[in-house]
């Protein structure tokens, strides 16, 4: 209360925030004034003079009104100016608002500008993109050679985008501004066409294609999250510094930074190869199995929804409900159950036995009678007791009792048998746990695939493969995979080929990756409710920016149907209604099974339209810019077509067909006769008995008129749905936005609250829909059930925090191990001199091998020197005989390394220092990317195991930390005694590049065309 009467005295916080930044605004138009008197070949000079003073020390807030204002000089001057953008006539027609203005200084101070759609984003970035290009030459000037190309200084800013098409067109459309600065522009493509735009001869900007490494050299890069990241993991894996394309991570702008920074942040970048020993075969193998165990628990779950009917009818609530419970917890996607639980009372019944279950620990006595459980919200199937029994019937041998490897293996080195028999029995006992656990994973995953994992929702099956369907965009990702087995589980269960298991090669999250930069700043329409996330995990403010003109685009309330049926009809009712008045429908959906059900509907009525499922970004953001015209209708994914404005074509914003509009009318009211419901915004228009003609003063007008955007499901995230409704009312256009939901559908199913399951009764009354009431308000429409909805998503978003939260907590458990690695590999690369740390291993590997055979602390008696002196001689390739006359521990440590050193010393004679010198650095770098795989490797089998630990109540994330640990000790220490041994080993031929090494290049290049894989 206090809180929101201060607001209405000193503004909110974020008013403050954008008040305080009016005042540079004032001084950017002033030197804008005064910038006019410029000739044009005056600017790039100025740019240089910039330049000089940042090198000289000034401070770049000092220079910001300054710069900006030469910017929107330059832009003020370009208007009218034709040329090319994505092969299309494009003529220049902007100069930056002052609410744009606020925009750019937000992103120069590293924060995140929301922006609403149509508000020039694209713009805005020019602004702090040119200052901070402007302050990485001064560093260039100072001598910094991160900023400097071939002597010169150039800037390092990168501008990020969600795909492709729009990196390129941004990068191309914004091209003449920069150029006409004196900055240079470049897009990264993901097909590898990378270009730089210039001026040709006769002023116009042309496309010249080029290497990656030539785009990284611009003071500007275009491109998208995925590049800019796999480019930092194949820089990591490069055998040369001509290879290494990334010059500095300085300063980034993230375009569209909530889908990037939040909904990809659940993704990790994966580089992966070949798994060595594949084990597909296992998926072919238990394939019938899991089939046959699908089968049963359908037949159990058949006969449990025949005895909860059974039961009801008798009115023994209590035991039908934990039945359907029992259906709940074995098929929670059951269409049956579906409709059971839609009748009065029942799902809260459903709720409570569980609830009480739960508090008294008894749940699982229940779970025993079904073969697996599936949990929907948290994406697991757990293998009951039962279901072990039916899969071990199906195997001979105890399936499930897998050795435990540190036990058994501590009994083998106890025991008094030979080396060769102790080593038989570990490749036994090796063999066992691998071929139990491969089975045991292949099942589970395979489970996960049979009720979790839909087709046509999750994936699509083309061209006989598996592809996934990106679940925030809707559009398929050809050449991703799921990892830990899940793909080749999918593959298996729709009976395509599949594919060998991958290992990772590289990987980061793209939260540790963004977290690289020196500064980071981002711009979206939707930002607000991620507020928290933002900074709790990159650091970054939000401040929303003021529209440049008023929104007039209304935002009616959802409302809400029993079934998905019903839903549709209703859309298509809509649809059909507004379709003939002439007026613009951009319909969202949130998969492409639901596009393609909606665009048959609409096929049966004749209705003309498009369909979108963002497969093609650049035709579909032509088909998009068209959406806004009289009579289109676009059904689109929630991201098909974005970045791309939506504007109103001719005619539009005119008077509707008065007679139309009266046949409509009539429509309605022999409907409403019959009790059934209509949206709310059509009972106005029969109390009036007519359509107003659109006033842009009168808001009761707005939203019949512009776009008029339809929701057919809430998104688990409210910005995803913020976002679809903004596609309506650009730059103060009337327009209009409904939800149209149903009770069937995922969100309010899995997340809803006591308010929507007292909706469910109220509607189960009734066979067909009708209005009905809830505290005075129609039920479809009422805003009580609307809260709890948003509640709902609120709590999906918190879970989401929370998984993307633990999974960058898990690659902060990696990232500290990748900084060391990647450390040691660049100082490989830029040709460091390694012989000290050559000899500082050999040492340790030294003082390793004496404790292991002439420990300390035993007598001379039970030395066992020879071995020591055996050794020595296998590694080091020499004679070590003269220590057998040695009794002096100190005197044989500095007679072996004394042995050592001269060996090094005649390998060196042999074949030159400055070869030897090489051969270090290929060893060092082969060794470590062969042993970096290995542990990442070690790292992923870590992980897929050890979430079972909190059945023994041990925290896993703790846990793998403590692992993680010791494996990265373990992989230092071998890393060293690998790199010792290969030294010394190593053919010593006087050549500079050895055969070996040039084929381990060679295979290197192989891997670095990975595949790119989605974990989940």
């Amino acid at each position: 209360m206090l809180s929101s009467i201060l607001s209405k005295i000193i503004g909110t916080r974020n008013e403050r925030e954008v008040k305080k930044r009016w005042k540079i605004v004032e001084k950017i138009n002033y030197f804008f004034e005064q910038f006019k008197n410029l000739r044009d070949d005056d600017i790039p000079k100025k740019t240089e003079e910039f330049v000089r003073r940042l090198a000289d020390g000034e401070n770049p807030f000092d220079l910001l009104a300054e710069a900006f204002a030469l910017v929107k000089e330059t832009a003020r001057r370009l208007v009218g100016y034709e040329y090319e953008v994505t092969t299309n006539p494009y003529k220049w027609d902007m100069v930056h608002f002052d609410v744009q203005l606020i925009g750019g200084i937000v992103l120069f101070e590293g924060k995140i500008a929301e922006m609403k759609t149509g508000e020039g984003k694209t713009l805005v970035a020019t602004l702090p993109a040119y200052l901070h290009a402007l302050i990485g030459r001064a560093r260039g000037l100072k001598g910094n050679s991160k900023f400097l190309v071939n002597g010169e200084p150039k800037g390092a800013v990168h501008i990020v985008t969600v795909n492709d098409y729009l990196a390129r067109r941004d990068a191309q459309w914004m091209a003449p501004l920069y150029l006409r600065l004196g900055l240079t522009v470049s897009a990264i493509q993901s097909d590898r066409n990378d270009q730089i735009i210039i001026f040709n001869e006769e002023g116009k900007t042309q496309v010249v294609y080029t290497n990656r490494k030539s785009v990284y050299q611009t003071d500007i890069t275009y491109g998208t999250n995925n590049e800019f990241g796999f480019d930092y993991l194949r820089d990591h894996m490069a055998f040369s510094l001509d290879d290494v394309v990334q010059r500095v991570h300085y300063y980034a702008i993230v375009d569209e930074a909530d889908s990037i920074l939040i909904d990809e942040a659940r993704t990790p970048l994966i580089i992966s190869g070949p798994v060595e020993h594949s084990s597909v075969e296992h998926f072919y193998e238990v394939k019938p199995v899991v089939s046959a165990i699908v089968e049963k628990q359908k037949e159990i779950i058949r006969k449990f929804l025949d005895e909860a009917e059974k039961l009801l009818k008798e009115g023994n609530i209590e035991k039908a409900c934990i039945r359907l419970l029992q259906v709940r917890r074995g098929d929670p996607k059951n269409k049956r159950l579906f409709r059971i639980l839609q009748e009065p009372g029942i799902l809260r019944n459903v709720d409570k036995i569980e609830l009480k279950l739960i508090k008294d620990k008894k749940l699982r006595e229940y779970d025993k009678e079904l073969y697996f459980v599936v949990d929907e919200k948290h994406n697991v199937v757990d293998i009951t007791e039962k279901g072990r029994e039916f899969i071990e019937s199906k195997y001979r041998g105890d399936l499930f009792k897998v050795p435990d490897l540190s036990i058994e293996l501590d009994k083998i080195e106890r025991s008094d048998l030979s080396p060769s028999e102790k080593f038989k029995l570990r490749e036994e006992l090796y063999r066992e746990y691998a071929e139990k656990t491969d089975r045991i994973h292949a099942i589970q995953q395979m489970l996960k695939g049979y009720m979790l994992f839909e087709k046509d929702v999750n994936y699509v099956v083309k061209d006989n493969q598996v592809i996934i369907v990106d679940e925030f965009t809707g559009r398929l990702m050809p050449g991703r995979r799921w990892s830990d087995g899940l793909h080749e589980a999918i593959e298996a269960k729709e009976g395509v080929k599949v594919q060998e298991q991958t290992q990772t090669l590289a990987t980061i999250t793209l939260q540790n990756y963004f977290r690289l930069y020196e500064k980071l700043a981002g711009m979206t329409g939707t930002a607000m409710t991620e507020a928290a996330e933002f900074w709790d995990i990159y650091k970054l403010d939000v401040i929303a920016i003021p529209t440049n003109k008023p929104v007039r685009r209304i935002d009616y309330v959802d409302i809400i149907f029993k079934t998905k049926k019903d839903k549709y009809i209703a859309v298509v009712d809509e649809i059909e209604r507004w379709h003939k008045l002439s007026r613009p429908i951009l319909v969202g959906t949130t998969s492409i099974e639901e596009s393609e059900l909606l665009s048959r509907l609409l096929k049966l009525r004749g209705i003309p339209h498009e369909v979108l499922n963002a497969k093609h970004h650049e035709k579909e953001a032509k088909i998009v810019a068209k959406a806004g015209q009289k009579y289109a209708v676009t059904i689109a994914t929630n991201m098909a077509g974005r970045g791309t404005d939506i504007k109103l074509g001719e005619g539009v914003l005119e008077p509707y067909d008065e007679k139309i509009v009266k046949e409509i009318i009539e429509d309605l009211k022999k409907r409403l006769e019959k009790g059934e419901v209509i949206p709310g915004h059509w009972k106005e228009i029969i109390k009036l008995g007519y359509i107003p003609k659109f006033n842009e003063n009168d808001p009761k007008t707005w939203g019949y008129y512009g776009l008029y955007v339809i929701g057919t499901n809430k998104h688990e995230a409210r910005r995803i749905d913020n976002q679809l409704r903004g596609r309506s009312g650009r730059q103060g256009d009337p327009g209009a936005s409904k939800f149209f939901l149903s009770l069937e559908d995922d969100l309010l199913r899995l997340f809803g609250s006591d308010k929507v399951i007292e909706l469910n009764e109220k509607l189960g009354k009734y066979k067909i829909f009708r209005a009905l009431k809830i505290a005075g308000e129609d039920v479809v429409e009422s805003k009580a059930v609307l809260k709890a909805l948003e509640g709902a998503q609120k709590r999906v978003e918190m879970m989401h925090f929370q998984m993307r939260k633990r999974l960058l907590e898990y690659d902060d458990v990696i990232n500290k191990q990748r900084e060391v690695v990647y450390s040691f590999r660049e100082d490989i690369l830029s040709g460091k001199d390694l012989s000290d740390i050559y000899m500082e291993f050999i040492e340790n590997y030294l003082d390793e091998l004496l404790e292991h055979y002439l420990p300390i602390e035993e007598a001379k008696s039970k030395w066992n020197l020879k071995g020591f002196v055996d050794e020595l001689s296998y590694i080091f390739i020499g004679d070590f005989k003269d220590l057998l006359s040695l009794e002096n521990r100190e005197n044989i440590k500095s007679k072996a390394l004394e042995i050592i050193k001269n060996i090094y010393k005649l390998k060196e004679e042999a074949i030159g220092s400055e070869n030897l010198r090489n051969m270090e650095r290929w060893v060092a770098l082969i060794t470590l990317d062969e042993l970096w795989r290995e542990h990442l490797y070690a790292l992923d089998q870590l992980r897929e195991g050890v979430y079972l630990r909190a059945y023994g109540n041990r925290d896993p994330l703790v846990e793998f930390k403590k692992e993680g640990y010791h494996l990265f000790n373990e992989f230092i220490n071998r890393l060293k005694k690998e790199m010792v041994m290969r030294i010394f080993r190593a053919d010593i031929k006087p050549v500079s590049t050895p055969v070996v090494v040039q084929e381990e290049n060679n295979n290197q290049k192989k891997l670095l065309k990975g595949v790119k894989k989605v974990s989940k």
